[in-house]
């Protein structure tokens, strides 16, 4: 085993945009675990949006990252040392390690994974929080029923694409915003939505207007901005918002909205929601998304960037919109 721990700390606070020089390399001595601690080696870290909000010096509803310490992220690994009857060296498990080589945490912060039935990557992903996420915020928010339409942003993100499969299992239309034609094709070509629309082709109104024929009964939000304005002109009454991000807005771009009135005269419920703050339906979501992953019903796709040093410019990359699917870094 390695005598040493690269680490990803945060060096700056970015003002808008995200730059590499908000992070700095450390090399540090392999922590010891104490009595019911276990010592895990990363072998993936998962790059999120939700990070960048972390970032700042905010209110929100998570706590900041403090200046010099190692940014917060979910990993999949391998538990190299154990102080806790639960768990044995060589499990494969998932935490909040974050961008590290090597982490120590209490058992009770760990879960073992399967990795015979998924791979160990999707546990990141599609049977992880992204997952439970589109499932969380379709079921329990969007509450689809059979023919209604839902239309999802980021539709080719981690979150976004399983919300359009979970649709159409459930019997709707999705539909998908996406950017560029090759991530529309990906949407409807591989993972079975109805529709896509481009925002980059510059008639994002239109498109939508043909894509929605009949209005759309959930609108699944990923992004905010100018996207939520138009689809707020396309929202039939008595429409749901799942409000899940606003990645438009996470470095400083303004997120204004026209159509308010659509909200009003529409009688609209529109929630934002923190999945973690929802434990109680964890086991439910993972157990069924895993199920649907294994028998080839939920497809998803990843971009793996080798290489921890590498996390900064592959998480600016993430804010851009660049990756293609869950973006993940390769640490071991």
């Amino acid at each position: 085993m390695s005598t040493d721990n690269l680490q990803i700390r945060l060096a700056s606070r970015p003002q808008r945009w995200v730059r590499e020089d908000n992070f700095r390399q450390v090399r540090e001595a392999i922590p010891e675990p104490s009595e019911g601690q276990v010592l895990v080696k990363v072998r993936y870290l998962s790059l999120d949006p939700y990070m960048r909000g972390r970032m700042d010096d905010a209110k929100s509803y998570a706590a900041k990252v403090e200046l010099g310490d190692v940014m917060v992220g979910g990993t999949v690994g391998e538990v190299a040392e154990s102080r806790d009857e639960r768990f044995q060296r060589g499990d494969r498990v998932v935490g909040m390690l974050g961008w590290q080589q090597y982490g120590v945490c209490d058992a009770r912060e760990l879960r073992k994974i399967d990795v015979s039935r998924v791979p160990e990557t999707v546990y990141l992903g599609t049977v992880g929080m992204p997952g439970v996420t589109a499932w969380y915020g379709l079921t329990h928010i969007g509450e689809p029923k059979p023919g209604e339409t839902v239309l999802v942003s980021a539709a080719s993100g981690a979150v976004g694409s399983v919300v359009g499969q979970l649709a159409k299992i459930k019997g709707c239309r999705a539909v998908g915003i996406a950017g560029g034609p090759a991530k529309c094709g990906y949407v409807v070509e591989e993972l079975g939505f109805d529709a896509c629309v481009d925002y980059k082709a510059g008639r994002l109104e239109q498109d939508l207007a043909e894509a929605t024929p009949d209005g759309v009964d959930v609108y699944y939000d990923n992004v905010g901005g100018p996207i939520l304005d138009a689809a707020l002109d396309r929202l039939n009454p008595f429409a749901r918002i799942p409000l899940c991000g606003l990645i438009s807005g996470y470095n400083g771009q303004p997120m204004a909205i026209h159509n308010v009135r659509s909200l009003l005269i529409n009688r609209v419920k529109l929630q934002g929601f923190i999945v973690t703050e929802h434990p109680d339906v964890w086991p439910q979501a993972l157990r069924q998304l895993g199920e649907w992953v294994a028998q080839g019903r939920i497809k998803y796709r990843e971009t793996i960037t080798e290489g921890l040093e590498n996390a900064p410019q592959a998480f600016i990359g993430l804010l851009k919109g660049e990756n293609f699917g869950k973006q993940l870094i390769k640490v071991a």
